[in-house]
């Protein structure tokens, strides 16, 4: 079962994850988008980390509730509004349980995946963040590191893509080449599941 410590560690993870690979986002961004991406997540998890020390809440769905909506008011750009919509719409998704087991997890996960597409109008092959979701998503009942496979898989499957949503889209065919950056930091956050579930094994152990 995941409680409340499982969430405050994969919002820790992903945090830790983002700031070693900011600058590896942001270069995937500078070609297709505002050079921008790497600091603006690096700036809004770690404000997440932040509040979730200060707030710890006792809950998981509070927590991702929490999490995405300092996201939200953090970070610039499309991405605090995506990544936050995502975490808060799991959050809401998951309830006031103490406790849930990884199937209601992805039950829920899936809800924030659609609230995301929904926000952004973006599905599968439109070279986005829901390259790496949507597969990531199908995997979960497999456990935390099939879907991390599958959202590796899919950020790099956006490589030959023609992006035809957000910024990169104004580029038409000179985005064709190029990793998207939101693929990218999509499969860290799917990536640090598997980080915080080791943790939570060893804890036990």
């Amino acid at each position: 079962m995941l409680d409340a410590d499982f969430f405050r560690r994969w919002m820790t993870v992903t945090t830790a994850s983002v700031d070693r690979e900011a600058d590896r986002l942001t270069a995937l961004d500078s070609p297709i988008g505002d050079a921008d991406h790497g600091s603006n997540l690096r700036r809004g998890f770690t404000a997440v980390s932040t509040v979730l020390e200060k707030e710890a809440p006792e809950t998981p769905g509070a927590v991702l509730v929490l999490a995405g909506r300092q996201l939200i008011s953090t970070v610039g750009g499309a991405s605090g509004p995506l990544y936050g919509t995502l975490l808060r719409r799991t959050g809401k998704a998951l309830g006031d349980a103490a406790e849930v087991d990884e199937a209601r997890f992805a039950e829920a996960l899936r809800a924030g995946v659609d609230a995301v597409m929904q926000l952004g109008g973006a599905a599968p092959g439109d070279k986005t963040m829901i390259d790496a979701l949507v597969p990531a998503v199908d995997a979960l009942s497999h456990g935390f590191g099939a879907a991390r496979v599958a959202a590796e898989q899919g950020a790099e499957a956006t490589t030959p893509l023609q992006a035809r949503k957000g910024r990169a889209s104004y580029l038409g065919e000179r985005s064709i080449g190029h990793q998207d950056p939101g693929a990218t930091s999509a499969a860290l956050l799917i990536a640090a599941l598997t980080d915080a579930d080791s943790d939570t094994h060893t804890d036990k152990e």
